[in-house]
């Protein structure tokens, strides 16, 4: 008997081997494996649940966790650091493919794909239409604010390896010297 094939809730392809979703649970471990997950890279804060870890382990897909806080008014931020550092992962195609994830696959996802697609040198009326069809019907203005003013992604390029970018994130003449 096949096993059902069921996608995380808010599953998509954001870009060639780059997905994103919410928190995945045991009955879409089988999904997962069809994908042929290299990483998983979550922003929970909380310790990641035993179950999700022994099938990480069991189909050798390598755990990357930047605990990132909601992005809630008036006293909790995202760190940049923690962008930044996620986006150097996913700018590495040795670690594809990769499924992003937080809880709900909306706010804190939103705010990193967002930043992704910055570099990607998108306009923010389609970032943020992308990130309003995820994060419906709870789309916060504040993080369509921090994706704006998002200028880091020079220092994921500076520190970018240009043999592993995927190809679909080509760096610009510009970013090429370390911009």
């Amino acid at each position: 008997m096949e096993e059902a094939l069921l996608p995380p809730q808010n599953f998509a392809m954001v870009s060639s081997f780059v997905y994103r979703s919410s928190f995945p649970a045991r009955k879409n471990f089988p999904f997962l494996r069809s994908l042929g997950l290299k990483s998983v890279l979550t922003l929970i804060l909380e310790e990641y649940p035993e179950p999700n870890l022994d099938f990480l382990k069991a189909e050798g897909v390598q755990f990357f966790q930047f605990g990132i806080p909601g992005n809630k008014e008036p006293f909790v931020q995202i760190p940049d650091e923690k962008i930044v550092a996620a986006l150097a992962v996913i700018f590495d195609v040795r670690n594809h493919p990769i499924l992003i994830h937080c809880n709900k696959g909306k706010h804190r996802t939103g705010c990193l794909v967002g930043c992704l697609r910055k570099a990607q040198q998108w306009s923010h009326a389609a970032i943020f239409d992308e990130y309003r069809r995820y994060s419906f019907p709870k789309s916060r203005s504040i993080d369509q604010q921090y994706i704006e003013a998002f200028d880091e992604v020079g220092v994921v390029w500076a520190n970018a390896d240009e043999r592993y970018l995927p190809s679909w994130l080509s760096p610009s003449p510009s970013n090429q010297h370390g911009m």
